[in-house]
């Protein structure tokens, strides 16, 4: 089977983010410059137990190729079922397991960053993934602990489960989103295993991406908050720019904008709210924006105002 991704050149990948990272926003990015667009986290139990709002947000745009989903859980056997599932739904290229989400519902589950303080039950529960697995790929996306950095364990641990890369945010789950990451966790990964490794952790812009790339020599990126509002980030990435038209930030909201309304429907207007607070600040008279978009609901006006606005 031919590899759909290539490492001959460092990987854009955007990260999955609940809430943001719909079929909208990644087909968006990947006609911007992604190499590679993740799935929002899914549960393995509301996909083994038959969630319709599951089943939607596993679809994927056409132009998603390749495209990866990502699961979280802790029971091997429920975990082995969600990939059987997965097997059968045509166009996934692979499977990630999520071994580093913070969040405190997800942490007290057993599943996401609560596997890294369980080294045999990471290994368990990814060792199942790749076995089940009739997709090309497994992957495993980690922090570097729970409370203490034991990046070096985690990386062997994962690479024995036989995954074909990992990508690594570069914080305990203590230290969430605010601590500075640390690059040289990730670099000492990076030396100790012999598969490719995926750089993450505030990698805002271009400089940036240049920069921890080589110093941590990963084999790609993974930006995940930075692309919120600014999802050209990967367009720069892609073309070695730094700074983008106003008329190509505009072409990206007003196709943004209009694939969501195309996949959510005319609900899809009110959910656009928040991504237009995100996609409008700098910008002169934002506040008084965001205020009449706050009272927006209907489609055409709102494609109107942002076209106006932008």
């Amino acid at each position: 089977m031919k590899n759909k991704i290539d490492f001959s050149q460092p990987l854009m990948v955007l990260a999955p983010l609940a809430g943001y990272t719909d079929l909208p926003f990644r087909s968006v990015v990947k006609k911007f410059g992604a190499d590679l667009t993740i799935s929002e986290m899914i549960s393995s139990n509301a996909l083994v137990y038959k969630s319709e709002k599951t089943r939607k947000m596993i679809e994927k745009s056409p132009n998603e190729d390749p495209y990866i989903v990502q699961i979280a859980g802790n029971k091997a056997e429920l975990v082995r079922d969600a990939v059987e599932i997965l097997n059968d739904i045509e166009g996934i290229d692979g499977i990630d397991l999520n071994c580093g989400c913070p969040a405190p519902k997800v942490f007290n589950h057993g599943s996401g960053s609560n596997l890294l303080g369980d080294l045999k039950k990471l290994e368990e529960i990814l060792t199942t993934v790749k076995r089940y697995n009739k997709k090309q790929y497994t992957t495993a996306k980690v922090r570097i602990g729970v409370n203490e950095k034991i990046p070096i364990d985690i990386a062997k641990a994962v690479e024995a489960c036989g995954v074909d890369f990992m990508a690594v945010h570069g914080r305990t789950r203590a230290g969430k989103y605010k601590a500075p990451v640390d690059y040289d966790a990730i670099k000492a990964m990076k030396e100790a295993v012999s598969i490719p490794v995926i750089a993450n952790g505030d990698i805002k812009d271009y400089e940036k991406a240049k920069e921890v790339l080589k110093y941590t020599n990963a084999d790609g990126v993974m930006i995940g908050r930075a692309a919120i509002g600014k999802p050209w980030i990967f367009y720069q990435l892609k073309h070695g720019i730094e700074n983008i038209s106003e008329e190509k930030k505009r072409e990206v909201i007003l196709e943004h904008f209009d694939a969501v309304i195309n996949f959510h429907g005319v609900h899809g207007a009110i959910m656009f709210r928040k991504l237009l607070h995100s996609y409008s600040k700098g910008y002169n008279g934002a506040a008084e924006f965001r205020d009449i978009i706050n009272r927006v609901s209907e489609p055409q006006i709102m494609r109107d105002m942002i076209e106006n606005f932008f």
